[in-house]
């Protein structure tokens, strides 16, 4: 178990501190400029497209709300609470800088990756929509292989990496309650609840996930929000102290030149791609589910979601963290124990009943949200019952054994699943970039005319062949006021045209 330790340790900071940082910031960057920072320029838009209902008819399509809440059910999960509380005791407070700072620029990136999976979606059998890094891999850049290669790395990463990961968080949650935990049978009673409870959800379906998803997480998130808000009100005379904390934790160079792979700028941009995955190539999987009138659209919707993650909801985590590091003493704690340990410091013994809660919803959620991706990839590789059933059977073993894994070992394996997956992305979305960029003019363009956008990829010379976009506005106005079952057949005709 230590030679794993390490050696995964090894591979996860070299991967980390000497591409994967400059890839992330680069793209980041690259994008913001060339779509003139879409992340601020059209703040509003992305709460506007969230009205729209389901543009195509059928009982298994999601609707951009309900896609943006699975996405964000993936992003919003433990590494919101244990992640931010690792990037603090690991790094230090400035970590929680450079976290804003992956956020407000890889922003650009989540929205180029996730229009590109929605250019590039198919429609299931049952009627749903699927796409993501592996489909536009496949369909733009006309590399299969490549696809396949992706699908893997995120079916590794998020069925059992993070889905493993998100087990242990929610299991260790508990160590507050139960004397000697690591020694008791607590942590096997736990796992086999939750992977009880995993295998009733994933065995019904990716629409059953949009629902749940669409539920548990506003929820959650409020309760959360509304927790970090009171415990900060009470405490608002350290507030100006915390800030401080922040930043001249951040920029205290010397820390992070002395020793950059273990700095608190790579432990930040680290801790923040776990939680916003921003660039990766896993929200793209959830964006591609949903029904609307124009890639752009949904591109904008998961944007938002970049901001809900890590400026807010990170933002909080951090705050009842570093209330402890102001007014408390919080020792070599680390992950749940110290989350917990700053909350009971500050609110007392009640504190520990909310946020142990949030840790279970968000775990939960998260490995709910992770499988929906990694489905849709199995599903691109091999579209059989057979195998799916195989795959779900492997999930709920992930989750069994990762409920009683290691600290450092389900870390490290993590960082490494998604450091191999989000250099791949980053990559193809480079090279594909100037495709979104031109959905992106085209959503402009008929914005600026008063129109309610909708595309047709013909409209864009020289763009890859298209499943799901090559209907003209006119006959889908005209589809309009047709009953509903007509229009739906129209449609479907339309899909599945050569």
């Amino acid at each position: 178990m230590d030679f794993l330790i390490a050696l995964t340790g090894t591979i996860d900071s070299y991967m980390y501190t000497y591409l994967l940082v400059f890839l992330l910031i680069i793209a980041g960057f690259y994008f913001s400029i060339r779509t003139k920072f879409v992340q601020f320029r059209l703040f509003k838009d992305m709460f506007s497209v969230l009205q729209e209902k389901r543009h195509v008819d059928g009982q298994s399509a999601v609707s951009s709300f309900q896609a943006l809440m699975v996405s964000t059910a993936s992003r919003v999960g433990t590494g919101n609470i244990a992640g931010v509380a690792t990037a603090i005791a690991t790094g230090g407070p400035g970590a929680v800088f450079w976290m804003w700072a992956m956020s407000l620029i890889g922003a650009a990136s989540a929205f180029i990756e996730s229009t590109l999976a929605q250019i590039w979606k198919i429609r299931g059998e049952d009627g749903e929509f699927r796409g993501g890094p592996a489909y536009y891999i496949s369909q733009g850049l006309g590399k299969h292989w490549l696809g396949v290669i992706f699908a893997i790395s995120l079916i590794l990463c998020f069925a059992i990496g993070f889905n493993g990961l998100q087990a242990y968080n929610l299991s260790s949650s508990f160590e507050y309650f139960i004397p000697n935990f690591k020694n008791s049978r607590a942590a096997f009673a736990i796992a086999v609840v939750l992977t009880v409870a995993t295998a009733m959800i994933i065995f019904g379906g990716g629409k059953r996930v949009g629902v749940l998803s669409s539920i548990i997480v506003p929820v959650m998130a409020i309760v959360y929000l509304g927790f970090a808000l009171v415990l900060t009100v009470i405490h608002i005379g350290e507030v100006p102290s915390v800030f401080a904390l922040i930043f001249a934790s951040a920029f205290d160079f010397q820390s992070i030149f002395g020793g950059f792979m273990g700095s608190v700028v790579v432990i930040g941009i680290k801790r923040g791609l776990f939680s916003n995955e921003a660039g990766m190539g896993s929200a793209p999987n959830a964006a591609a589910s949903a029904s609307v009138s124009h890639p752009a659209k949904q591109g904008l919707a998961q944007t938002l979601s970049v901001f809900i993650d890590t400026i807010v909801i990170c933002t909080c985590s951090a705050m009842i963290i570093l209330l402890f590091y102001v007014t408390g003493e919080p020792g070599k704690l680390n992950g749940m124990p110290l989350v917990q340990a700053a909350v009971q410091h500050a609110v007392g013994e009640v504190g520990i009943y909310v946020i142990t809660f949030a840790i279970v919803a968000f775990a939960f959620s998260s490995i709910i949200g992770n499988y929906f991706y990694a489905e849709s990839n199995i599903k691109f590789i091999k579209n059989n019952k057979v195998v799916l059933l195989v795959f779900r059977i492997i999930c709920c073993i992930a989750v069994f054994m990762g409920a009683q894994s290691s600290f450092d070992l389900a870390w490290n394996i993590s960082d490494i699943l998604m450091g191999i997956e989000a250099i791949i992305n980053i990559i193809a979305i480079l090279m594909l970039g100037k495709w979104a960029l031109a959905a992106l003019n085209d959503y402009q363009a008929q914005k600026k005319k008063g129109l309610d956008p909708v595309f047709v990829s013909s409209s864009v010379p020289g763009m890859p062949h298209t499943e799901c976009w090559n209907t003209p506005r006119e006959k889908l106005e005209h589809m309009e006021h047709e009953p509903a079952k007509e229009a739906c057949k129209h449609v479907a005709a339309e899909l599945f045209r050569d």
